[in-house]
């Protein structure tokens, strides 16, 4: 049992007036003190403003391209705002809000959803954001450090300084106040620039892995000659009524002559093609939940739709949702049947997965490689014959059936293995990126516990091991 005495003094002394057990916790008490014996700069001091974003904007504004970039909290899942969902909004719209802008090398830190996610903006040349996000627009002379301010906002000392003021909280929020007074350890300018330079080499890695997955899905795309193909939606066409009892479906989105195109295509593919079922085995292997074991659950939140990567959240048995029914197996390919023209789709990397019921799980069972079905499904064009089997408006969802009954093209061997390759090539990369990024996080804790002398000589010791 932990408990913490905390003199009425202190408490009295804290700007907030926080009362509350959580917020006193013994090692965020140490946390404090620890800090206090340490040279630090509030995170307020390294920026010229950290505000809350656009409050009130129409919908009306969003567009898809020739706009600025316009940022919400579920677009910061990883460092480096790796989303493909990312909107745009209107230029003239922006103007108006110039005051909440950003730039290259500026923070993010997200308000709600997965509160107090951080991640740096190397992507953009200017961007906006939503009232759920914080911007910290860093001083021009703090630039060059931001991958270091970064690093320590992800670490142990600034992630929990983060999590000690959401403490307590009926609805967990953070306030503008409490981020500006984050203390950030003054460590020295080289150690600083070192980690921002391993963060921004990571960003490159991620972006190349980016470029790698392109080049598969472009591999597949021109095998099926469907380079030049656009969705055109027609408002009237004429279907025969017996195609409708056939199908028992009445809606006319469901006979959209777009997705015949689609079929024709696959269907005229010179090797031939089959569908999904008779190429894959569904993975049905259920589980029996131990309450007091942790497990790593995946959801379909959990799937980044930018490039199928996965990050799994931990829960015990008694936490785990009634859907989390699937124990999912190493190279299980998981669809997503809700909103799957999303695209939550990927490759599972661990055998220690639980999966939601909202995914089908498929395993490779015959010509067609796992690495092409995940490219393959992931296709634009794919990505909307899935509406046709929508059902429902404000959730759509498909069914196992409906994946299972997907026309599957048999490409080419030489094809399949160029694109197994490259998707390979791609997870590694990614990988790498992760790993530097953890090298500069911890590199920042060692320097801060130790010295930056025996820290910078660790980093590079690391980099070393990976070949870089």
């Amino acid at each position: 049992m932990q408990y913490s005495v905390v003199n009425y003094k202190t408490v009295k002394e804290n700007s907030d007036f926080r009362i509350d057990a959580d917020y006193f916790e013994p090692r965020y008490q140490k946390l404090e003190k620890f800090l206090f014996n340490k040279k630090t700069t509030e995170l307020n001091d390294f920026s010229n403003f950290i505000k809350k974003g656009i409050f009130d904007i129409s919908p009306n504004s969003y567009i898809e391209e020739g706009g600025v970039a316009f940022l919400r909290s579920g677009d910061l899942k990883d460092e480096f705002i790796s989303s493909d969902e990312i909107i745009q909004i209107q230029k003239e719209s922006h103007e108006k809000e110039k005051k909440t802008e950003l730039a290259k090398n500026d923070l993010l830190m997200a308000k709600v959803g997965t509160i107090g996610d951080v991640a740096i903006n190397l992507r953009f040349e200017r961007l906006n954001f939503s009232q759920n996000v914080m911007g910290v627009k860093i001083k021009k002379k703090y630039k060059l450090v931001s991958g270091f301010l970064l690093s320590f906002l992800n670490c142990s000392y600034g992630r929990n300084q983060v999590n000690r003021v959401l403490s307590g909280q009926v609805q967990q929020k953070l306030t503008l106040k409490d981020i500006k007074k984050v203390k950030i350890v003054n460590l020295e300018d080289q150690i600083q620039k070192l980690v921002s330079k391993i963060v921004y080499e990571a960003f490159l890695l991620k972006e190349n892995s980016k470029n790698i997955y392109s080049q598969a899905e472009q591999l597949l795309i021109s095998e099926l000659g469907l380079m030049d193909w656009k969705p055109k939606h027609k408002l009237a066409f004429v279907k025969n009524f017996s195609a409708t009892q056939e199908a028992e479906r009445f809606d006319a989105e469901y006979f959209q002559p777009k997705y015949e195109e689609i079929i024709e295509a696959v269907k005229k593919y010179k090797g031939g093609f089959d569908i999904v079922k008779s190429q894959f085995e569904q993975n049905k292997k259920s589980f029996k939940k131990i309450l007091d074991k942790e497990y790593q659950y995946i959801e379909i939140g959990s799937v980044n739709i930018s490039d199928g990567s996965m990050e799994p959240m931990i829960l015990c048995g008694d936490e785990l949702p009634a859907n989390a029914k699937i124990k999912l197996q190493k190279n299980d390919v998981i669809v997503s049947k809700v909103r799957p023209y999303r695209g939550a789709i990927g490759i599972v990397g661990n055998e220690n997965y639980i999966g939601s019921g909202a995914f089908t799980v498929l395993q490779e069972n015959g010509v067609v490689n796992k690495e092409t079905l995940f490219v393959f499904l992931r296709l634009k064009p794919l990505l909307d014959f899935s509406l046709k089997f929508n059902t429902g408006t404000s959730y759509p969802t498909i069914t196992d059936e409906d994946i299972l009954n997907f026309p599957l093209p048999k490409i080419d061997s030489r094809i399949q293995e160029e694109i197994k390759k490259k998707i390979t090539e791609m997870y590694e990369t990614k990988k790498l990126s992760k790993f530097l990024l953890e090298i500069a996080k911890r590199g920042v804790e060692m320097a801060i516990e130790k010295d930056e002398q025996e820290a910078e000589k660790w980093i590079n010791s690391e980099i070393k091991k990976l070949g870089k």
